[in-house]
């Protein structure tokens, strides 16, 4: 069953020998030359759950990976039971929603501290189950580095999803992300990416004041 069609990849919901499971398959894009097409397919097929695997041993929780099918530029995975927090987030106590985003906070900064950067990090990709776990998903742009700029662009992302979504609560959310990062990834780097974040916000203001 088709649950989700991306610009990148569709999500079926399937059963996977008893359990309810994830079906990513990445669509062929039309405007490619089909060999390029098919090699950047196979290579963001491979890549994704090497990050996901990569997340899991620098302490990040990410969907158990079944198969991975590369000429049919398909993965299988465990569907992970619980709400987007996108879908939560503003029906929180006060204290709940801050410790939840500080919770976030030291999940991001355990990625970016292993050279982990999400690529699509937004309260639509994180999700809490119903124990109060957290579980990041769909790596699909993600990346391995630690250069300042990929790291501000994902906090960047998920300041301005907090922004849109949770705007009543955004500032006090983000703030508790940023804590919840400066504890694990320390006060230097978490200084460093919040001037990153600000810079991108000032060149999108710029860019749309031209």
């Amino acid at each position: 069953m088709l649950i989700k069609k991306g610009a990148e990849a569709s999500l079926y919901l399937e059963d996977w020998h008893g359990r309810k499971a994830i079906l990513k398959k990445r669509a062929p894009k039309k405007y490619r030359v089909p060999e390029l097409d098919k090699e950047i397919q196979t290579r963001r097929t491979k890549h994704e759950p090497q990050v996901m695997h990569r997340a899991k041993e620098a302490g990040v929780p990410t969907p158990i990976v079944f198969l991975v099918d590369l000429e049919e530029a398909t993965i299988v995975m465990e569907y992970v039971d619980g709400k987007q927090v996108k879908q939560v987030l503003n029906g929180l106590l006060q204290d709940e929603r801050k410790r939840l985003c500080g919770r976030i906070g030291e999940l991001v900064g355990k990625l970016h501290s292993n050279g982990i950067v999400h690529g699509d990090l937004t309260t639509s990709n994180i999700i809490l189950t119903p124990s109060g776990g957290v579980v990041f998903v769909d790596f699909g742009l993600s990346e391995q580095t630690s250069e300042v700029e990929a790291r501000g662009v994902d906090l960047h992302l998920m300041k301005r999803a907090i922004a849109s979504t949770h705007f009543m609560h955004a500032e006090e959310c983000f703030d508790a992300v940023m804590a919840g990062y400066e504890k694990i990834a320390g006060k230097k780097a978490a200084c460093e990416v919040l001037e990153k974040v600000a810079k991108i916000e000032r060149r999108g203001r710029y860019i749309s004041e031209r």
